[in-house]
């Protein structure tokens, strides 16, 4: 793997378990806990478009048969969850709503530019995405997909108001 991902610098820590965001869903998939993963750290000093660009070394990793999970949420607005309402399918708040609609419009046209500068596209936006951190793995597997394969959306609804669990999955046409 690390030889793979040239020329990023890549160091293995083997100290750290896994985190949230990877056995929350890798235990959905990978019940028996039975295949080998290695988790990324994002660097928090890198911009969107450099978490974009570093992504694309992955596509060698993709072409040898390695399945690429990025784990994190479309709105990932915890300070504005609307606990008495979690019950309720598909609520979201007004933004919420509007940056699902524009994420999904944008991701399906290929439009990169509006997806890397998602700070830039208006307050809907910066409410949906107060912190990159759950928005840069979406970016991961953007990154990955090939001009005549297409995006699917699964799990496509929102919760408690400010969170989208929203995913997606690369296919060949």
């Amino acid at each position: 793997c690390k030889t793979l991902i040239q020329p990023e610098p890549l160091e293995l820590d083997t100290a750290w378990g896994l985190d949230h965001g990877s056995w929350s869903v890798l235990k959905h998939i990978y019940p028996d806990a039975n295949v080998p993963v290695v988790q990324l750290s994002l660097d928090t000093q890198r911009s969107a478009t450099a978490h974009y660009e570093l992504a694309k070394l992955f596509k060698a990793l993709r072409h040898k048969g390695v399945l690429i999970v990025g784990s994190g949420n479309m709105i990932h607005n915890l300070a504005l969850v609307d606990f008495k309402n979690m019950h309720l399918d598909n609520y979201g708040y007004d933004w919420a709503i509007e940056s699902n609609a524009k994420l999904h419009q944008w991701i399906l046209e290929g439009n990169t530019d509006a997806l890397l500068h998602y700070e830039k596209q208006g307050e809907a936006l910066r409410l949906a995405i107060p912190t990159p951190d759950h928005y840069w793995p979406l970016l991961y597997i953007l990154a990955l997909k090939e001009k005549h394969e297409k995006i699917h959306f699964f799990n496509d609804s929102l919760l408690a108001g400010s969170l989208s669990m929203t995913s997606l999955m690369i296919k060949a046409s």
